[in-house]
């Protein structure tokens, strides 16, 4: 009996699965036939398929609500879109579309909030919450923000000492400027530190309130910040600190009739394996049942839940597709797929922080399979995949270097930071240039719409930043 790819996947997972089939031997993702764009597009190529990004926002604004009402909750539920995650215009535009609110995390967020607003896709009721480390032109564009009518605008104080800072410019405002607190951690223990430098140290944040915000009329308390740098989990790491902050919140909110909301920032986890299981619906019940909790045995309202999910949001809807360029024997027992791009490049996460995506072959999934190394194209020996943290190799198909057809392979599920990370165009290492940029979306009739976005750099493009023009630096 031959073993060939199918069988394994087959045998290992649940195949098909949302996101991915075969159709006439070739993967799709999201119904999309990549076969279709590589005759058409050629490869390397990152794809971005935007309806994926609508249906999350609704899948967990979905889930919210239904929380809320199963619990009786009192406060209201708020999607906010994280920027930093993926600046393009067509993903915040998409995400804008589903009546999600924002969260910036530097000076030039404000431009591009001030530029959607130009163009019609933001309102000045649309909540803006302020993260990161307030410079002075973060501040001055924040101001901005509420002098001309966005009366939603929330700064997160990331530090005590930013409080002072914030005040000279709330001075300038009519109305007092909404602010919140956020809460610094406590790291797990595997982490390099013990505590988060983010946010303000719990046993601060009560005296810090009574003696810098409560009487001083230019600020006005409106949101407590709590976020887990790793991820809504179900541990009792996560739990634990769920429970401090909310305990926390309550004190606070006797303190501070004006505090109206919580923050659980970003952590939903996207899938990074054919096996991911996450009860999305098990953990938002949990985080709105035990809010309300602490809000009954405190004797206080219910505030209203804010998230700020960026990966969750955009992750799932990205893909990078290359061709197998050669297959090199270094020994006895490694075999190396060369592919025609540079990952550390392409998806900087596999290489700085060993995250995971999700890698199939896009043909020949009718081959029997093997054990292989990924390796990009650059001169850098840290620029390759595997499977897992313990080198394991990955299996793909076998395939002839004769075969008239090479074998492609797909990194599924990029669309979260990886462009944000590498910076799409630019300069790369090796002067290896980004590939071309696919969006893929719907018509109104339910058809797919394929474009190119932006094609693959040009020797001139990347010439020209580094100050070669016309063979001199002139």
């Amino acid at each position: 009996m031959k073993n060939t790819y199918f069988d394994l996947i087959d045998q290992s997972y649940y195949f098909p699965q949302e996101g991915f089939d075969l159709k006439d031997k070739y993967l799709s993702f999201h119904g999309i036939s990549l076969k279709y764009l590589i005759d058409k597009y050629g490869t390397p190529f990152k794809l971005l398929y935007l309806p994926r990004i609508g249906e999350q926002i609704k899948r967990a604004r979905n889930l919210f609500n239904r929380a809320i009402k199963k619990n009786s909750y009192q406060g209201k539920y708020h999607y906010c879109y994280c920027t930093k995650c993926c600046h393009f215009s067509h993903v915040v535009k998409t995400a804008m579309n589903e009546g999600v609110h924002l969260e910036t995390s530097s000076s030039f967020d404000i431009d591009l909030i001030l530029k959607l607003l130009e163009e019609g896709q933001v309102s000045k009721s649309t909540i803006v919450v302020h993260n990161g480390y307030k410079t002075d032109s973060y501040l001055e564009k924040i101001v901005k923000l509420n002098q001309i009518g966005f009366k939603n605008s929330i700064l997160v104080l990331d530090s005590k000492t930013e409080l002072e800072r914030v005040k000279k410019y709330a001075e300038n405002l009519q109305n007092p400027l909404k602010i919140g607190i956020r809460m610094a951690i406590d790291e797990e223990a595997q982490s390099s530190y013990y505590t988060s430098r983010l946010g303000i140290r719990p046993s601060e944040i009560l005296d810090f309130y009574k003696e810098e915000i409560k009487d001083d009329p230019s600020v006005s308390l409106k949101m407590f910040h709590f976020f887990i740098d790793s991820g809504i989990k179900d541990n009792l790491y996560y739990w634990g600190e769920f429970q401090k902050a909310l305990k926390l919140y309550a004190e606070l909110k006797n303190e501070a009739p004006e505090l109206k909301s919580i923050n659980l920032g970003g952590g939903f986890p996207i899938r990074n394996n054919l096996g991911f299981n996450y009860d999305y619906e098990y953990i938002i019940n949990e985080i709105v049942r035990n809010i309300k909790t602490a809000c009954e045995k405190s004797e206080i309202e219910e505030p209203d839940i804010f998230t700020e999910f960026g990966k969750y949001t955009v992750g799932e809807s990205g893909a990078i597709v290359f061709s197998v360029l050669e297959q090199k024997k270094q020994n006895d027992r490694e075999t190396w797929y060369m592919i025609d791009n540079s990952l550390m490049n392409t998806i900087p996460d596999a290489w700085s922080i060993l995250e995971k995506f999700i890698l199939l072959p896009i043909n020949k999934w009718e081959n029997e399979y093997t054990k292989v190394n990924i390796g990009g194209i650059s001169c850098d020996h840290s620029d390759y995949y595997n499977s897992e943290d313990f080198n394991q190799e990955l299996v793909l198909p076998k395939y002839e270097n004769e075969e008239s057809e090479p074998l492609y392979v797909g990194f599924f599920h990029t669309g979260a930071y990886q462009d944000s990370i590498s910076g799409y165009g630019g300069i790369k290492h090796c002067l290896i240039p980004s590939p071309k940029m696919i969006i893929i979306d719907r018509d109104e009739t339910g058809n797919f719409v394929d474009y190119v976005y932006r094609n693959e750099q040009t020797v001139e493009d990347m010439l020209s930043i580094l100050g070669y023009k016309n063979g001199n630096n002139e």
